[in-house]
């Protein structure tokens, strides 16, 4: 249960949840829309993937995230609480407007092949 609680006492764990939703998304739209550089991005969710609450999968050079519920039925209940509150935090909620509107909209050249998130533009 620490590691859990590490796992989400940092802000871009958070943010990556919060972007995730009920989502699976590419590694390549969390650095856009967070504007951070990938290997800081892929740390942090190698520390949310050790933590149990992301599980990740490889299509050919992409890699997509989602959120996983624990094992724990507390721990469980504690994230759908945090996922709750994200949803509902106005900074947050920025943070996945900008991912529906990079959907949307002509992928910069470098993400051209980049899988879309399926459910996120279904949210427009």
């Amino acid at each position: 249960m620490e590691l859990l609680f590490r796992a989400l006492a940092d802000r871009t764990r958070l943010r990556l949840l919060n972007l995730m939703g009920s989502d699976e998304v590419c590694v390549c739209f969390f650095v856009e829309v967070l504007k951070t550089p990938q290997p800081k991005i892929s740390r942090h969710l190698a520390y949310l993937r050790k933590a149990g609450i992301v599980g990740a999968r490889r299509e050919g050079k992409w890699m997509h995230y989602r959120v996983v519920a624990p094992r724990d039925p507390r721990a469980s209940q504690m994230l759908k609480t945090i996922q709750d509150w994200l949803a509902s935090d106005s900074g947050m909620q920025r943070d996945r407007q900008r991912l529906v509107r990079m959907c949307c909209t002509r992928l910069p050249a470098h993400m051209a092949t980049a899988p879309k998130p399926a459910l996120v533009i279904a949210e427009i």
